[in-house]
Formats: C-alpha cells, structure tokens, sequence
C-alpha cells in the first residue's frame, strides 16, 4: 500500500500523465481529430486520382477531336446538338420518358 501510495503522489509520473490526458482528449490535435483529417485525407486522395483519370480521358479525347474530324463531327452532334441543314433533330430527355 504505502509502495502505490509513492507511485500516485510521484510528481512525474502525474507530470506525465496529465500530459498524455491532455494530448489525447484537449488538445487541438487530439485523437479524434486525427481520426478526422485521416479519413478526409483519403477521400480527396481518392477524389485525386478521379480527377487525374478524368484529365487523362480529356487529354485522349482532345487528341482524338484534333486529329479526327469524323470524331470532331460526332462530338459537336452529341455535346451541342448540331444538325446538318437537310436533317430534323429529335431530343429525348428523361422527363418525356417518364410515365405521369
């Protein structure tokens, strides 16, 4: 008894203690927090590499639109619904498939 009784009123050992009580609960960089900015790092890591795939199938189909006018005519029918002058242009959108 009297060897715990050492130990508990030993001033490091509470020093050191209040300091690890301190670090993990109130501070700013506490554990949860770093819980939190793990967890958000990996979603814009994952968000990253979206975007990086997406700049490269840009990057293919710009060069594609550069040196392919069957594609470069393909692209302005679909993206901006451009029509040669003897054709009709008919648009589907999902409200007119919808049944009411």
């Amino acid at each position: 008894m009297k060897r715990i009784k050492q130990i508990a009123t030993n001033k490091y050992l509470l020093t050191a203690a209040c300091f690890i009580v301190w670090m993990v609960f109130f501070d700013r960089n506490d554990i949860p927090q770093q819980f939190r900015r793990i967890h958000e790092y990996q979603k814009l890591r994952a968000n990253e590499e979206n975007m990086q795939n997406l700049i490269s199938d840009t990057r293919d189909e710009l060069k594609l639109l550069k040196t392919n006018p069957a594609t470069l005519e393909k692209y302005a029918r679909e993206k901006y619904l451009m029509k040669k002058d003897n054709e009709d242009l008919f648009v589907v959108t999902l409200d007119s498939l919808s049944t009411k």
